[in-house]
């Protein structure tokens, strides 16, 4: 990855010179954005360097690479379609190839791809693709299949290399696959996108059910249908995003034990998370105070606040509808933060121009404070992605700790 960064230095330089942020100007804080294209045919990852002024924060797009596979060109929303590994000797982005069927391995140092790794014989993403999780220690990946229903176990090798070990079924109550991925400790946390949510125990590697496969509150009471995962940092909680047409709901299960419990359902047809729909993405801030919602079929991002000591949300504020949205955009995504401290201080935005237009990520500032909180999106916003008709995921450096 050192060639890399010395670009990525040099880029940094000449942005310093205009004016820009001191952190686009930090080559080793590493704040880029890398997306998973998801192209039908050939796909990419394409590279952006953070840059702007306090007040207008950017993104500026600075190298494509080829994965070696094919995009699957569409999606469910929280299917994580990417992950990246940014600690020790290697540096490596692990793409989800829906249409090909495989996992593109990425070593940053050169910018090359190693390897596309697949599963067993059986293990087919068809129309679903392909969902992505890594344990906390980095030894091993897990591959959801979504047409076969399975998950995939890589060992993590040398040079950001995978070997295939084994797989297993996972399937929902109502028949469901495997759609947003979460791990945290010895635990992967599943939304299956039927009403129904599981974990498994990583311990030993290879996923063991921990049969707890339950549907949750949000289904049971609105019809909500939990996809996007996310973890807190101490392992206590899982945030569920539902998906639906409705208005904005969340569900939360205390983990603690091992196992997921029943869930805590807030916002919904009640209103109490504000008036955005569907909330398929969720993601805390680095200091765990807020929740961020992508807001995918309104085109806004809602923010809660969250108390980790008891898990429970309540509502902040929600951003204006982001520019483009319902003209040159159709659906919003998943969300990442600028800082790994904080708030995350900026948000990039997924925006999925659904097959008929290029798409672009949406740059969006927080402001939190007193308990009050405020969105408010760039005047450089968005950053287009020319590259990808379909863009659902993307990533950014440095990665929150957690």
């Amino acid at each position: 990855m050192r060639d890399f960064f010395k670009a990525l230095a040099m880029v940094a330089l000449m942005a310093a010179i205009c004016g820009l942020r001191p952190a686009a100007a930090d080559a080793g804080t590493k704040h880029y954005v890398v997306t998973n294209d998801d192209v039908s045919g050939p796909n990419t990852v394409t590279f952006y360097l953070a840059g702007g002024t306090t007040s207008a924060p950017k993104l500026n797009r600075f190298k494509t690479i080829k994965t070696g596979g094919t995009g699957l060109g569409g999606g469910y929303f929280g299917t994580v379609r990417q992950v990246l590994i940014g600690e020790g000797k290697d540096e490596c982005v692990f793409d989800a190839d829906g249409g090909s069927n495989d996992v593109a391995a990425i070593l940053l140092q050169t910018k090359q791809v190693v390897g596309n790794y697949k599963g067993s014989s059986i293990d087919s993403a068809g129309n679903p693709g392909i969902g992505l999780a890594v344990n906390p220690n980095h030894e091993y990946l897990y591959a959801a299949f979504g047409g076969s229903r399975t998950i995939a176990t890589f060992t993590m090798d040398t040079g950001c290399a995978l070997t295939f070990v084994s797989d297993i079924n996972a399937v929902g109550l109502n028949g469901g696959f495997p759609h947003g991925m979460a791990a945290k400790g010895n635990m992967m946390v599943i939304g299956y996108g039927d009403g129904s949510i599981g974990s498994f125990n990583i311990s030993g590697g290879t996923p063991v059910s921990n049969n707890d496969l339950q549907l949750s509150t949000g289904y049971l009471k609105d019809g909500e249908l939990p996809d996007g995962v996310d973890i807190t940092k101490d392992g206590h909680y899982a945030i569920f995003g539902d998906a639906t047409g409705g208005l904005t709901e969340v569900e939360v299960s205390d983990i603690s034990s091992g196992k997921l419990t029943t869930t805590v359902k807030y916002g919904g047809p009640d209103g109490s998370l504000g008036s955005g729909r569907a909330a398929n993405d969720v993601r805390l801030s680095p200091d765990e105070t807020l929740l961020y919602v992508s807001d995918n079929l309104s085109g806004r991002v809602t923010v809660a606040h969250f108390n980790r000591s008891t898990g429970k949300l309540h509502y902040g504020c929600i951003s204006k509808p982001l520019r483009g949205f319902g003209t040159k955009w159709t659906y919003s995504s998943a969300i990442a933060t600028e800082a790994p401290t904080g708030t995350g201080s900026v948000l990039w935005v997924a925006e999925d121009g659904l097959g008929s237009s290029p798409s672009s990520i949406g740059i969006v500032e927080v402001n939190s404070k007193d308990g009050k909180c405020t969105l408010t999106e760039s005047a450089k916003s968005p950053a287009a992605d020319p590259n990808s008709l379909n863009l659902c995921w993307l990533n950014a450096f440095p990665q929150r700790p957690f």
